[in-house]
């Protein structure tokens, strides 16, 4: 079978000597190659070996300054979440050396489920009840990961929890004003800029106690069983850090619809689906932190969110992106901003 990747991403002939020192199946074909969608733009490659199946996930051809350190890591938390009660892909082993394939990269166990963001199979597009359960189960997931006492998982050093919520704000507007630096981006605010900023300076919460924040925690990055809405898997942990797990509860509220249309993961049929109040409610039931200042940590996604993909539409301004793709973000960043001052105004939805 012809390989799926080029041989500079995948060179199958240094990936049989590296699986032969690493203990790993290493006689025989490549079988069953195939690629697999997930991630932001990195590899994802199904292969089967000596009767045993593999997921290899590599960065991109063209490397970030970053690429292989994020690869690192998300390799050390999946090793460090085995045994721990948390579906994800299983780690199986790991390499540095970039040598061997032009970058780092690791072998992680092929998770059985569907991805619900690229179509909704049978029997969950028919039945809500089992939709309901799917979302319940991310909400148990998150709440399980929050609780998780990372130092005993060896993950010291892996975030800099210390006035890690004290960063946030300040992070992310500066974030913002290197915008300004691209030609034709222009100085117009966005709206409640300054007035959203300065709240969330001004309510950050109290210290509360550290934990492993998954970091892109939205439906999109789930995997769910074939036959039932038990969670298969959180998956895509490459933004995963030590720090305040109630960002993750955060991040998924403003990724949610709470009757304005907006959503970022476009899953049909959307009915059955937890309510932004129900998830909350939900993850509560899960969780010992404390959701009394919850307000923040949505308001602070909405802001993060739509900072990151007014990124997209400053690069477009300046000719470095696709305009049509700039243009339809920055709508959404609108509507995030937008819903981060209403949600200042009026609080967070609490109806279940």
């Amino acid at each position: 079978m012809p390989a799926l990747v080029e041989k500079e991403l995948v060179d199958f002939d240094r990936l049989s000597d590296w699986m032969q020192a690493q203990g790993l199946p290493s006689e025989g074909a490549f079988e069953n190659q195939r690629l697999l969608t997930g991630g932001t733009q990195n590899i994802l490659l199904y292969f089967e070996r000596g009767g045993r199946p593999f997921v290899l996930r590599r960065p991109p051809k063209h490397l970030r300054a970053s690429s292989n350190k994020v690869m690192m890591r998300e390799a050390r938390i999946l090793q460090a979440l085995t045994g721990s009660g948390i579906p994800h892909p299983g780690y199986i082993a790991h390499c540095e050396d970039e040598s061997i394939l032009g970058a780092a990269f690791f072998l992680m166990e092929p998770v059985e489920g569907f991805n619900p963001s690229t179509g909704m199979p049978e029997p969950h597009r028919s039945d809500a009840t089992i939709r309901r359960r799917m979302s319940e189960c991310h909400m148990e997931a998150l709440a399980k990961l929050g609780m998780l006492d990372y130092t005993s998982l060896g993950l010291d050093g892996f975030g800099k929890p210390e006035g890690f919520l004290q960063r946030q704000p300040a992070r992310w507007r500066g974030e913002l004003e290197s915008f300004y630096e691209l030609e034709g981006y222009g100085d117009s605010p966005l709206p409640y800029q300054q007035e959203i900023y300065d709240w969330l300076e001004n309510n950050i919460p109290a210290a509360t106690t550290p934990g492993i924040i998954h970091g892109d925690a939205h439906m999109a990055n789930t995997m769910t069983n074939n036959d039932n809405g038990e969670l298969a898997a959180l998956i895509d942990w490459e933004m995963s850090t030590i720090g305040d797990p109630l960002i993750d509860l955060g991040w998924v509220m403003a990724t949610s619809d709470d009757g304005d249309g907006f959503t970022t993961t476009n899953i049909e049929p959307a009915d059955g689906f937890l309510s932004i109040a129900e998830m909350v409610a939900h993850y509560g039931k899960h969780s010992s932190r404390d959701l009394t200042s919850l307000q923040w940590y949505a308001v602070l996604a909405c802001y993060k969110l739509g900072i990151i993909l007014e990124g997209t539409h400053a690069r477009a301004c300046a000719g470095k992106a696709d305009k049509a793709m700039g243009d339809h973000l920055h709508g959404l960043t609108l509507t995030l901003f937008n819903r981060a001052h209403r949600w200042i105004a009026q609080g967070i939805p609490t109806q279940v």
